[in-house]
Parts: C-alpha cells; sequence; structure tokens
C-alpha cells in the first residue's frame, strides 16, 4: 500500500489513538480479497465500525472510500489490479 504525500502528512498529523484506527483499516484492505469490495454485503468481512462504498456510484472501478470508526474518519483509495503486484493507494486521510 501507498501513500501519497497529502495523505500520509495528514496520517501522521493524527493522534495515536487514531493512526491505530487507520493501521487497522489498512491491514483490512491489504488482506481483503477484493478491494473493491463489490457486491451485497461484501464488506460484511470488515469489523463492524468500517464501512466501504464508491466516491462515485457512476464509476464502479474509480476510488472508494473506506469509513472508519462508524463514521468520524475516512480513507479515500485507489485499487490498481495487476498479476504481479496490486495496489493499493490512499490519496486522502480525514478524521473529525
Amino acid at each position: 500500500m501507498d501513500w501519497t504525500l497529502k495523505a500520509q502528512a495528514a496520517r501522521d498529523a493524527l493522534p495515536e489513538h487514531i493512526r491505530k484506527v487507520i493501521d487497522a483499516a489498512r491491514a483490512e484492505l491489504v488482506t481483503a480479497r477484493d478491494p473493491y469490495f463489490r457486491g451485497i454485503d461484501t464488506d460484511a468481512e470488515l469489523p463492524q465500525d468500517f464501512s466501504v462504498e464508491p466516491a462515485r456510484s457512476s464509476d464502479p472501478k474509480g476510488p472508494r472510500i473506506l469509513y472508519l470508526d462508524n463514521g468520524h474518519g475516512w480513507m479515500r483509495y485507489t485499487f490498481v489490479q495487476r498479476v504481479e503486484d496490486p495496489q493499493i493507494i490512499v490519496e486522502e486521510v480525514f478524521w473529525q
């Protein structure tokens, strides 16, 4: 998983306990069978306080938003599907 510089800086500026939540979300994304979480209830394997949805419903293979801690924050990411080296790129991190 890679981070844009802006997303990495936003993550690093957060309090330690929030960074741990983001790191847990990162682990869920990296180990997910399908980081797009397509279909009905495919994000059921995520912890109860996480959920995923497309950033735009008109772009089903575009960016996704992973909501953290019951919607108190999110990570916007893209998934580049490659045979040898699939790549998840975090574009934005937000916490309120």
